[in-house]
């Protein structure tokens, strides 16, 4: 996968060149034309040699997530000017500012769905996706997943997926098929070794359709007995040619769907011990029949119970999708 990333990231040097030589005419020369275009020939001189993506000062790698974003960066995190480190920390800031204007509202009810979750990113930005979309039948549209890496480059694959699926969310496509088309352009524009699970999901009126491209199993909650939602397909940007099927639910008033990242299953506590879903399902379980907002606060609690002050390493998502009860 490697070989491929390093393959994208020449093809970005060399389509910057000719965009630079082409704008380096006798009437449009610059000072700092002519200084991009040393810095992408250095670039490319480094991979010829077989030491681009190493740090000048300490010659180990620079993160991989910096060189998708910026390919003329030479130097790893550690070794940044304090200028370099200010405009990191600014554009980083920026990013999250983004990232969070992205999120839907935590809450969304309609006449017969409601939706809540929580969204905790363990740095600045995260590649935790999640959305809720009121359709124009009064329909809820349901997205949440997890994109490969960490960091920047996660949260630019995060992004990417959001645009793709508020997009065709518009379509009114059947779940199967709005994954399917979701897959095939985040193929078209993603390195190949980018992917995320995903789970998509529509509410009807009776029920919910629902395919699983590669994620934590979604958990139905009914009263005494809960269900498990296997895979029906690959993680979105695996193949273009991915096909997914569909679960179809029907839940009472009172029911809920709960999804979940693997930043809540694969926590661990001091001893190295993961959060597991078996103590998700447990605790899910013996709960009383409560709102989304509720069944998500009880997971967030008991997180933190296990962990006993143990620092998180990954992102945390969780939503509930309930149908609502009638008094």
């Amino acid at each position: 996968m490697q070989a491929v990333t390093d393959a994208f990231l020449r093809e970005q040097l060399e389509e910057r060149r000719r965009k630079l030589v082409a704008a380096y005419q006798p009437q449009g020369r610059t000072k700092r034309i002519e200084l991009l275009l040393d810095e992408v020939d250095a670039a490319l001189e480094r991979m010829r040699l077989g030491t681009y993506g190493l740090c000048e000062t300490c010659h180990d790698p620079v993160e991989r997530d910096r060189l998708i974003a910026d390919p003329l960066i030479c130097f790893c995190l550690d070794h940044l000017t304090a200028t370099e480190q200010k405009s990191l920390e600014r554009d980083l800031e920026l990013a999250a500012q983004i990232q969070k204007g992205l999120l839907p509202q935590s809450h969304l009810s309609l006449s017969t769905w409601e939706a809540d979750f929580h969204y905790d990113a363990a740095g600045l930005v995260s590649g935790d996706y999640c959305d809720l979309i009121a359709t124009e039948d009064g329909e809820i549209c349901l997205l949440f997943g997890d994109v490969s890496g960490k960091g920047v480059a996660a949260s630019m694959l995060m992004a990417q997926l959001h645009a793709i699926f508020r997009a065709l969310a518009t379509q009114n496509l059947p779940v199967d098929h709005l994954v399917g088309r979701a897959n095939a352009l985040f193929c078209a524009s993603t390195l190949a070794d980018s992917y995320a699970t995903l789970v998509c999901a529509k509410t009807m009126p009776a029920g919910i359709q629902l395919c699983n491209a590669g994620h934590c199993p979604p958990l139905v909650l009914r009263p005494g007995h809960l269900d498990r939602l296997e895979a029906t397909g690959l993680p979105v940007g695996i193949t273009c040619q991915s096909e997914y099927e569909v679960i179809r639910l029907s839940l009472a008033a009172g029911e809920s769907l709960v999804l979940y990242t693997d930043g809540l299953t694969e926590a661990c506590d001091a001893a190295g011990n993961e959060y597991g879903e078996e103590r998700l399902s447990q605790l899910l379980s013996r709960l009383p029949a409560i709102t989304p907002a509720e069944l998500i606060r009880a997971c967030t609690q008991d997180l933190n119970a296990f962990l006993k002050g143990n620092k998180r390493n990954d992102d945390l998502a969780i939503m509930a999708l309930q149908r609502k009860r009638r008094f």
